[in-house]
């Protein structure tokens, strides 16, 4: 029998090629996951191993000072113990323990490089600068010249390799340099290489002197880090024990290794969220994949029902029957899941030039194939297609010898029909009802109920789409008629003739577009709340922030106040006071001129108190601590000083605003650094590009500053949705795919199975013409069908889905974006085309004579 199944599958390979496909796209899409994350998971531990090799031990700290940027405690400390970070007698100090060869301080920070055209090079949040750190022999370990050397003096620099390709640098050019403070000029003094893992992943770093850098990043005379390197000999953790005496409790030590596997690790957490989510769509892929799979072997089987009764009847049993029909299965999978597998090596090499044309380098490794991707690639294929498999072999065992001498097909019972819809219509109206209990239930408990019955009702709808398609392509029958003639008719009726089979092709896109539908709606409905909240609340102009996230420079906020044109200038200096002994939020702004970049619903008081030393807070915060304007709070400040002040309003709640505002004089006092992320300006006229080019100008051209405008703030708090559903439609191109393969795979073997049938629509006057027509028109049916299906299904979970949140989103109000959907059904139509092309041309070169002739 395994012959006999080999045979067949030899017999049978154009018929088979399109579940080899569906199966090993699937396939491929795991492999490739979990042979890419193996492989960037791997680079990235050797290079983070590379790293830290000739590291016996890293001293990290982090200034503990009263800086404005959190609360610290009130009571009295050591000198070391408020340092800003390592000072240099404490890195003499280690210098002298045993074993100890040499110790490297380090700082770093943010570091904007300009290209020629005054554009900053990289994006904001990868750009470093650090300190050149050169041994007894001029060299600093970290870094290797191929161009001139480190930086000696104040105003020279050096840039990696790839930062001065990108920006035509050569040594003696004049590079301008952008950081936290004022753009500067430097002198390009060399250009190195690193094992740098910022650097490796696509940023850029500058290396400054180190008097330089500590006076740009901490203070003069103190690092952040350090580096130990022992002698030869010499025992890691006994330098450990040594150092951890040495460097105080605003600083924490552990020896390299520690530090590689503790980075190793954070990479492998962070690949496990990539490597889920890939395998989650490679999962959804292979779902498709499964009605696909399984209508093919029922196709077969039916078409084979002459052959199989005749293995019956010469002595074969049911078992060895439904045997033979798994092997098959066994045989197309393990072919399919070896080819799934090379594309996979493929599909992850081209994840990672993908990534890079992004910007985001991958450090340089061996592809690593590993048992567990080999494993996983063979089961995922041959298990899915035995499985897809299994009730056509089922249907297969049941064929009786004397359907030897009857019908070539086989036709399914109406008790099994009936069976299959009351099974259908049971979990379809288990899961609806579960579906809208979860969107009662709210965000607590409802996304769970709706997670279940979302997988309930797809699976009943997938059970009752063969009942489905009658009633739903009997509504345009009569248009297909009248529009397409004699074919139309035809096609209408050939879609309709097998429910079963038109339903598991359906299904196939059904399921894509459920979830491509679904993830439309909310992502479109989010984008407009956001849209609307950014709108709605915000009446600047502009809103000037670095591009590395960090905070700006307090001479930023001066420049921008004396601006021509500019009406009001306020930043959301981020503070923090202690209230009935909890450190709470703040915004530092200034009076006046907040009111006229946001805007405010007054609940109570007046926001002019802030000029006065009071504090405004929102309503939400007002409510939670019981307070109303004109109550009296006790505060404590950062440097721990305390104050009364006077609540003199209350103010709506909204996503832009802290839920406390005080004036930035009243906390200049009790602050040496401010922190300010962000400034908002309002101009005379509005936003225009004289105005942006003025705001630009008074701060210097500084390219690690970004000037957004209104339209930009909308894309910055908005716009990332969009990216986020670009990226699930790629993702989900695959299931996709697959369906449409299942709408090839049917056409061709309906055709198949059809061949005397359209044999005799030729010879009573079909042209060639019109049987193209007829199928592809069959083809439009069932893929609109499983589109239509889809997309209420979607809209439907979209619903509930948007219900459990819609309390956390202000403006919430579900969207149907009928122009999306609209492009979702004429794609839908488009695929229907295209997978007809070959059936039908196929089906138009049928031989009249030879096709009646065929039984």
């Amino acid at each position: 029998m395994f012959r006999t199944a080999l045979r067949t599958v030899l017999a049978h390979k154009a018929r088979l090629l399109m579940t080899v496909l569906a199966v090993m796209l699937g396939v491929a899409f795991v492999s490739g996951t979990l042979v890419f994350t193996d492989t960037i998971g791997n680079a990235f531990r050797n290079q983070s191993a590379k790293s830290y090799k000739d590291v016996a031990v890293a001293v990290s700290s982090h200034d503990n000072r009263d800086n404005g940027k959190r609360p610290v405690n009130s009571e009295k400390k050591g000198a070391e113990e408020t340092s800003p970070g390592l000072s240099e007698q404490t890195l003499k100090k280690i210098g002298t323990v045993a074993g100890v060869a040499s110790v490297t301080g380090r700082v770093d920070g943010f570091a904007g490089v300009a290209d020629p055209d005054g554009k900053l090079i990289g994006n904001g949040w990868s750009t470093t600068g650090g300190n050149f750190a050169p041994g007894a022999d001029g060299k600093d370990p970290a870094y290797t010249f191929t161009t001139g050397s480190g930086p000696v003096r104040d105003d020279q620099i050096a840039l990696d390799k790839a930062t001065a390709t990108k920006g035509e640098y050569q040594v003696g050019d004049r590079v301008r340099v952008a950081t936290n403070g004022p753009v500067r000029e430097f002198t390009l003094a060399g250009i190195f290489t690193t094992e740098d893992g910022a650097v490796n992943a696509g940023g850029s770093l500058v290396l400054f002197d180190t008097a330089v850098a500590q006076k740009l990043y901490l203070e003069p005379g103190y690092f952040m880090n350090a580096t130990v390197a022992a002698a030869p000999g010499a025992s890691d953790s006994a330098i450990l024990s040594q150092v951890k005496g040495l460097i105080g409790d605003n600083a924490e030590a552990q020896t390299g290794k520690e530090l590689a596997d503790r980075q190793a690790a954070d990479i492998e957490s962070g690949l496990s969220a990539l490597n889920q989510m890939l395998l989650a769509f490679a999962a959804i892929a292979l779902f498709v994949g499964v009605f696909l799979i399984s209508n093919t072997f029922t196709m077969l089987v039916a078409q084979r029902t002459k052959e199989l009764a005749l293995l019956r009847a010469v002595g074969a049993s049911r078992r060895q029957v439904k045997r033979s029909v798994l092997a098959e299965a066994a045989v197309v999978g393990a072919i399919a899941s070896a080819v799934g597998f090379l594309l996979g090596l493929g599909l992850a090499s081209g994840l990672g030039a993908v990534m890079g044309a992004f910007g985001a380098r991958m450090p340089a490794g061996p592809l690593v194939v590993s048992p567990t991707a080999v494993g996983a690639a063979f089961a995922v294929g041959v298990l899915i297609t035995l499985l897809a498999a299994w009730l056509p072999a089922r249907r297969a065992a049941k064929i009786p010898p004397v359907a030897a001498m009857s019908s070539v097909h086989a036709v399914a019972t109406t008790r099994s029909l009936v069976v299959r819809n009351s099974i259908g219509g049971v979990l379809t109206l288990l899961g609806a009802a579960l579906i809208v209990g979860g969107a009662a239930a709210g965000a607590d408990n409802g996304r769970l109920l709706i997670g279940g019955g979302a997988f309930l009702t797809m699976i009943g709808v997938i059970v009752l789409i063969p009942l489905l398609s009658r009633p739903v392509i009997a509504l345009v029958r009569p248009l297909l008629h009248r529009v397409f003639g004699v074919a139309g008719k035809l096609a209408g009726q050939n879609a309709v003739r097998n429910p079963r089979r038109t339903g598991a092709t359906a299904s196939a896109l059904a399921i894509g577009l459920t979830l491509v539908t679904g993830l439309t709606v909310i992502g479109v409905t989010i984008g407009q709340a956001v849209d609307k909240m950014t709108t709605d609340n915000i009446k600047a102009d502009y809103m000037v922030t670095m591009a590395s996230g960090g905070p700006l420079d307090q001479s930023a906020l001066a420049a921008l106040e004396k601006v021509p044109g500019v009406t009001a200038v306020s930043p959301q200096q981020a503070t923090s006071l202690e209230i009935k002994g909890q450190f709470r939020a703040a915004s530092a702004v200034t009076p006046g001129d907040i009111e006229q970049v946001f805007a405010f619903n007054g609940v109570s008081g007046s926001l002019a108190s802030l000029k006065d030393g009071a504090i405004a807070v929102s309503d939400k915060t007002a409510e939670s601590n019981g307070w109303k304007a004109g109550d009296t709070v006790e505060v404590t400040y950062g440097d721990g000083k305390s104050a009364r002040l006077k609540v003199g309003a209350v103010y709506q709640a909204n996503e832009f605003l802290s839920p406390l505002l005080v004036s930035r004089d009243l906390i200049a006092p009790h602050e040496t650094k401010p922190y300010i992320p962000e400034v908002w300006v309002k101009m005379d006229g509005g936003a225009s590009d004289a105005h942006e080019q003025a705001l630009v100008d008074a701060l210097g051209d500084n390219p690690g500053i970004d000037f957004k405008d209104q339209q930009d703030i909308r894309n910055t708090f908005g716009g990332f949705i969009n990216t986020a559903l670009n990226i699930m439609y790629g993702l989900l191109a695959m299931a996709l795919i697959i369906a449409v393969l299942g709408v090839v795979n049917t056409l061709a073997m309906s055709v198949f199975e059809r061949q005397q049938e359209i044999g005799m629509l030729r010879a009573i006057g079909l042209d060639r013409r019109k049987v193209k027509r007829m199928i592809r028109l069959e083809a439009v049916v069932i893929s609109l069908f499983g589109a239509v299906i889809g997309v209420g299904l979607g809209s439907f979970l979209a619903w509930a889905i948007g219900e459990t949140f819609k309390d956390d989103v202000p403006g919430y109000a579900l969207v149907i974006p009928w122009d999306r959907i609209g492009i979702f059904l004429v794609l839908a139509g488009v695929v229907g085309v295209l997978a007809a092309l070959w059936p039908a041309r196929s089906a138009a070169k049928l031989n009249m004579l030879t096709a009646i002739k065929t039984e």
